[in-house]
């Protein structure tokens, strides 16, 4: 641990256990504390005054917020839609892909004041924890990184004794849940979570509760994307960030992007999380279908499995490898031809593909027709193709009956 006088920093979120760690750590290790927010997505005006409030009334001397959005669009979001990643082919990482980026700014912070000493208030048995240790700890291994709730075990109940002072500070809302949110969708915690049982109630969805039975009509989209970015919908142009926003707004209204993930955590055992990312399930499933028109069937299937390292990379906080870069670097390669327009449907809990048009087709560069008629080959070409697939397996039936 650092012996020396300058503030702690810690990563604050506004939660119990950023909030616990205020106050605990200026009493028990007698250093001041400064929290820095990295604004990844979710905090509006109101929400950035509440939370520097709550820090300064938890005796913080100082409060900074750091937008990092369109950052995280740029150096994160942008690669998870160009690798189409889902974790355990359903969970697109909606807020651990934050904590690597959300590091680097605490570090960087840390670094730019002539501090030694970082705090964030992750737990020992979730997977944030590793995230930001390990990135951290990549980024300036010098560091001194102090985890209060995880190197003390500290359970909810505890913590909320210790604040019984600051009552009127924290956030009046339902404990039983835990909700994290960001640019790329919102993660949902509670009793129903730690097993593997059943759903959280109804009720409890924080952006699309009971949309099921709205009964809202089906309703038609178009999407653009140029190079693998989403740039429009509807023929209106947004920011990244802004049309993300947008969907999400759109999306959740008819309970696009539920899920509940289970799946294996980064130490090792089995965890499950119920999320909401209406903007992450629409731009993921037309971007998909966008490059199953452009790309050759050899690039889907090379990208595929580098998707499947990278979200692990994501998933472990350990996307600052040079590794990751590399891939990044396909991505990019691969997203050359992914530019055009794709219609789509909303309808409660469903995103349906309509339509999809691009000036680098594959299917309209060919003059055949699927079923219908031959093109740059005849019936002569198709027979003698299909005698040569078949040969590997005409082969073993010939060499088992020798």
């Amino acid at each position: 641990m650092s012996t020396s006088n300058s503030p702690i920093v810690i990563a604050y979120s506004g939660g119990l256990d950023t909030s616990f760690c205020i106050p605990w750590l200026k009493n028990n290790l007698k250093k001041e504390v400064i929290t820095v927010t990295i604004d990844t997505g979710g905090i509006d005006n109101k929400d950035a005054g509440l939370l520097e409030n709550r820090a300064l009334k938890l005796g913080a001397i100082e409060h900074h917020l750091i937008d990092a959005k369109d950052e995280f669009f740029d150096r994160v979001i942008k690669y998870l839609i160009a690798g189409n990643i889902r974790k355990g082919h359903l969970y697109p990482i909606c807020v651990g892909a934050e904590r690597g980026l959300q590091a680097e700014k605490l570090a960087a912070y840390a670094r730019d004041n002539n501090l030694d000493t970082v705090a964030h208030g992750c737990t020992a048995a979730g997977n944030d924890q590793v995230r930001f240790d390990v990135a951290l700890r990549t980024i300036n291994p010098k560091l001194t990184i102090l985890a209060p709730i995880r190197d003390n075990n500290w359970s909810r109940e505890e913590q909320q004794l210790f604040l019984n002072d600051y009552s009127d500070v924290l956030a009046s809302k339902n404990s039983d849940y835990s909700h994290n949110r960001g640019l790329w969708g919102i993660t949902v915690g509670g009793n129903e979570t730690l097993t593997s049982l059943s759903s959280i109630p109804e009720e409890v969805w924080p952006l699309s509760a009971h949309a099921h039975t709205t009964n809202l009509p089906p309703t038609n989209y178009v999407i653009r994307f140029k190079n693998g970015v989403p740039v429009s919908l509807d023929g209106t142009h947004y920011s990244p960030v802004k049309l993300i926003e947008k969907l999400e707004e759109i999306g959740s209204s008819y309970a696009i992007g539920r899920g509940i993930h289970l799946g294996d955590t980064i130490i090792g055992t089995k965890g499950r999380v119920a999320f909401e990312a209406p903007a992450a399930s629409i731009l993921i499933k037309t971007h998909r279908e966008l490059e199953k028109l452009v790309l050759t069937a050899q690039q889907i299937k090379t990208k595929d499995l580098l998707a499947s390292i990278y979200g692990d990379f994501i998933h472990e906080g350990k996307q600052l490898d040079l590794a990751a870069r590399d891939i990044e670097a396909f991505f990019v390669s691969t997203q050359k031809r992914v530019s055009g327009d794709v219609k789509f449907t909303l309808r409660p809990g469903s995103v349906f593909i309509d339509g999809v048009d691009s000036c680098y087709s594959l299917m309209t560069a060919s003059s055949g027709l699927y079923g219908e008629k031959t093109g740059e080959w005849s019936g002569e070409d198709a027979k003698g193709f299909s005698k040569i697939l078949s040969l590997p397996g005409s082969l073993q039936s010939i060499a088992g009956k020798q």
